[in-house]
């Protein structure tokens, strides 16, 4: 049987890149992938791909399993991330779009898109190898076993770069961007793998935005409003649905219920008028309906990265911005990225 899948460590967020001189034993710094994280199980017989939610992703990656069992060259247990990779030679960067429609109910399209859009696995730390649990092992040797047991396997199976440099991974902060990365992991040496603790470090990409308030949906407790919806005007002067900015209190959600009412669209009887939000594979059941709100009302928000012409990740609430107006929140005022070649990343 694969080994038991533990739980992944995680990553609390730090402004900047940490000092490895104030770390017992001393940081190594790596790329943040912008995937799924996966833990991959192989016993030389069968392979389980684990996510960081619990949720199995083995038969979504089928042309992965096939690589682990044919490049693999010992049982092992890998902790990595999945991605994949779009665009041309020379210009490949990660598309989170194309890695999100893997996760479909349907064998058919999981294969079709298996062989349309490849995905690769992007391997980090080693847990185990054969009988040996290295888990209680510092990550220095945890990583020279990785690199060990992975050096000489090809694509789609890669190992990722690392240095004990801040300044180059102050360079990677500001570069891999380019190729849709999305920040820097710091990792003890010294330290044993923490299954679900927050025991390295992340730095990730942070900026603001102004960005015009379109709604709110209410929160899942029935209580106070649970998200605002946000956009931005396009070239053509349309107003795009770019995301959502969350993490509210108890009180300020139901104080904002109170704030947002002289901005209520409603109809001819007075009520409410409500919409949906597009779905995606990822809401499936989850109630998308939304109060509207007049365009009237501007935020600012912190946001790390664009993916598309939307927000990548939930943003953050910073503060009204009654000085501004709607029609000057505009896709021009975010800061544009250089291209980085994904390959280039690799290396």
């Amino acid at each position: 049987m694969p080994y038991d899948i533990p739980q992944p460590m995680l990553a609390k967020a730090v402004p900047a890149v940490p000092d490895p001189a104030k770390t017992a034993g001393g940081l190594s710094f790596e790329p943040k992938w912008d995937g799924f994280r996966a833990l991959v199980s192989w016993d030389g017989t069968d392979v389980e791909i684990g996510s960081r939610g619990a949720k199995p992703l083995t038969r979504y990656f089928p042309e992965l399993v096939a690589a682990f069992r044919e490049l693999l060259p010992a049982p092992c247990l890998i902790d990595g991330e999945i991605v994949v990779p779009t665009g041309p030679a020379g210009a490949q960067r990660l598309d989170w779009e194309a890695l999100s429609q893997r996760i479909h109910p349907a064998a058919s399209r999981v294969a079709t898109l298996s062989a349309e859009t490849p995905a690769m696995f992007i391997g980090f730390d080693l847990l185990a190898r054969e009988d040996a649990d290295l888990t209680r092992h510092p990550f220095a040797e945890r990583r020279a076993a990785l690199v060990d047991l992975l050096s000489d396997v090809p694509h789609p199976v890669h190992v990722t770069r690392t240095t004990d440099d801040p300044s180059v991974a102050e360079r990677w902060l500001r570069e891999f961007e380019g190729a849709g990365l999305d920040g820097v992991i710091a990792k003890p040496l010294a330290s044993a793998y923490a299954p679900g603790k927050r025991a390295m470090f992340k730095v990730k990409h942070a900026r603001t935005a102004d960005v015009v308030l379109l709604g709110y949906r209410i929160h899942r407790s029935g209580s106070g409003v649970g998200s605002l919806l946000l956009g931005l005007y396009d070239a053509a002067g349309e107003l795009v649905s770019v995301g959502g900015a969350s993490a509210f209190t108890d009180r300020r959600r139901r104080e904002l219920v109170t704030e947002l009412e002289p901005w209520v669209e409603r109809d001819a009887d007075g009520a409410a008028v409500t919409a949906e939000s597009d779905r995606s594979r990822f809401s499936g059941s989850k109630d998308v309906s939304f109060v509207r709100l007049r365009p009237e009302r501007v935020l600012e928000v912190r946001y790390d990265q664009l993916e598309g012409r939307r927000f990548r990740h939930t943003v953050q609430f910073d503060r009204w911005r009654p000085d501004r107006d709607p029609r000057s929140c505009t896709y021009d005022q975010l800061e544009s990225v250089a291209a980085y070649d994904l390959a280039d990343v690799l290396v």
